[in-house]
């Protein structure tokens, strides 16, 4: 029996999100990302993609290619919010599913077939999601990883396409090499050099040939050119940390600042903690400076969820850990070692009353959103370290990378 797996991707992901809150945008070019020349396409629109722009294409490249375009700078806690609700009905329709990123998901549905058809199976799948979310999505089927990837790929916009076992080779063998996933531009311009223009070409290839030009990377090329990827789609599983980093326009050394932005980003990491029903024992702190020298501290702790332990924590590394006192490029922060568990009180620190105003405080922004309360050093920073429900089966959690 042939193994079944389905790659499923959301549309144009960051675009189709803020589409659902403001459908003056449909059928618009659009580009979400960073708004400055340091930015750069996180996610554009189809109506974008016909002037030549796609994801991690500059900003500034991006709006010279297509002027009119509509520049949004985008909410990453929107983004996790809508891949939240998706990852909800696939958790909850399906056997067996890995996230692979936050638009990204892999089903294994070998055996479904004794039971009904799984392409079948599928199709009800994505209609579901697209009438609960609202979301255009698009999946592939096929008997490995590798292979459904590129299925979804030519199935794009909004669709769904089937490659049945045995025919995977057929399917490959007319498409550029640079649909196979893995081939960045080095790759495929090394293969243009070698006259190797479609993956029918790799197909004919002796996998010695491949190995003596690309080394081990070759052998996976060329098993992934013939359809032989085995990879097995890895569970849901729990994450083990999650953090928050920031890169700044203009390096700085404005030390008042760069502890109020670490503040920042704690205060809304604790919220995530205490929402998620987590605990944190490790604290680190990283600084990059200007001449991209990145150090980190760490430091192992009683488990909490408090604001004000786990900020002081931060704020004892930073002064530890940034003694240069040159430029500053990016700071960030992470609570690792997580554990599942409600707020421990500190017989030494917390009291009653701490805990009633962390209870408010959560309460709030649950209502109005993460930033509709805050310490007073923040105010002037909204959208620093914002996400939404970040335990949501990734392993480790990084949130959008932000630039101000």
């Amino acid at each position: 029996m042939s193994d079944t797996l389905i790659h499923i991707d959301l549309d144009s992901f960051f675009v189709s999100c803020e589409r659902l809150l403001d459908s003056r945008l449909n059928g618009k070019p659009i580009l979400v990302g960073g708004t400055s020349d340091r930015g750069v396409v996180a996610s554009c629109s189809y109506e974008a993609r016909q002037y030549g722009i796609h994801s991690a294409m500059p900003m500034k490249l991006a709006k010279q290619l297509c002027p009119h375009a509509i520049v949004i700078k985008g909410n990453g806690g929107t983004y996790a919010k809508y891949s939240d609700m998706v990852t909800q009905i696939i958790e909850e329709e399906s056997p067996l599913f890995e996230k692979s990123s936050i638009d990204e998901f892999y089903i294994d549905a070998t055996g479904m077939d004794k039971y009904f058809g799984c392409y079948k199976w599928a199709q009800e799948l994505r209609n579901k999601i697209r009438k609960e979310t609202g979301l255009p999505l698009s999946f592939g089927m096929s008997t490995s990883k590798v292979v459904s990837k590129i299925t979804t790929g030519e199935a794009k916009p909004d669709n769904h396409k089937y490659i049945p076992a045995g025919t995977e080779k057929a399917f490959l063998a007319p498409l550029s090499v640079k649909k196979i996933p893995g081939v960045g531009d080095q790759t495929y311009k090394l293969l243009r050099n070698m006259g190797i223009e479609y993956i029918g070409t790799i197909q004919q290839m002796p996998v010695e040939l491949m190995e003596k030009v690309l080394g081990k990377n070759g052998i996976s090329l060329w098993k992934k050119a013939n359809g032989l990827d085995r990879t097995p789609v890895i569970p849901f599983h729990e994450k083990k940390s999650i953090s928050s980093s920031l890169t700044f326009e203009r390096d700085t050394i404005n030390v008042a600042q760069l502890k109020e932005i670490l503040t920042t980003m704690a205060e809304k990491l604790c919220f995530y903690l205490r929402n998620g029903n987590k605990l944190t024992s490790c604290v680190t702190v990283t600084v990059r400076y200007s001449d991209f020298d990145t150090r980190t501290r760490q430091e192992r702790i009683d488990y909490t969820s408090s604001d004000h332990t786990l900020i002081s924590v931060t704020q004892d590394l930073f002064d530890k850990l940034y003694d240069r006192r040159i430029l500053c490029r990016l700071v960030g922060v992470r609570f690792s070692h997580l554990a599942e568990g409600g707020h421990q009180i500190n017989l030494f620190e917390d009291s009653e009353e701490k805990i009633k105003l962390y209870q408010a405080m959560d309460k709030i922004r649950k209502r109005f959103g993460q930033d509709a309360i805050q310490r007073a050093v923040a105010m002037d920073k909204s959208g620093i370290g914002q996400m939404d429900n970040p335990f949501n089966g990734q392993k480790n959690f990084v949130p959008a990378h932000r630039r101000i």
